[in-house]
């Protein structure tokens, strides 16, 4: 027997979840019924310069989140030797989103988990612009953002904080 609550959860035939709810920009869950954000589909298989260009438009549309969940789709897809640096970089998009929902402790901590990860993968690997993407400046971008996070103690926007994955730095 299952209670109310438990019959609006999203849930597939075999009990897995499957979150519905809408999300905002940054993917927080919004009541149901509202308008939210169209979410990134999961699972999407990409060439490496396809999820690059996607996370970068999703970056500087102020969605993190999403972002996060292309880098997600390579981690998992991609090539085991190059987990590491897709899993950094999905670090990095989560550590904005934190950072852009207030959370000072967890999107610093992210942010400098993520920037060590690309850089020691792009030591490893000896490449240090693969698929175009520039590791040492993102890494000195996302040190950055955890310093004024910390300093400020306050949430930054997303958009204007957003990386360019491709050279430039924020």
């Amino acid at each position: 027997m299952s209670s109310a609550s438990d019959d609006r959860r999203d849930r597939d035939a075999e009990g897995r979840a499957r979150n519905a709810r809408p999300r905002d920009g940054l993917g927080r869950p919004l009541p149901y019924g509202t308008d939210g954000v169209e979410r990134q589909p999961e699972g999407v298989v990409r060439a490496p310069e396809d999820s690059v260009t996607e996370a970068q438009a999703l970056l500087a549309a102020g969605k993190p989140f999403h972002a996060h969940e292309v880098f997600e789709d390579a981690w998992k897809s991609g090539p085991d030797e190059e987990r590491a640096l897709w899993r950094g970089l999905a670090q990095l998009a989560v550590g904005l989103t934190h950072a852009a929902r207030g959370n000072v402790t967890g999107g610093a901590r992210l942010l400098r988990r993520g920037a060590g990860a690309v850089e020691e993968w792009g030591t490893e690997a000896g490449r240090s612009r693969p698929y175009g993407l520039e590791l040492a400046q993102l890494a000195a971008w996302a040190r950055e953002l955890a310093d004024t996070v910390e300093k400020d103690g306050a949430a930054v926007d997303a958009e204007v904080w957003a990386p360019r994955l491709r050279g430039g730095g924020a």
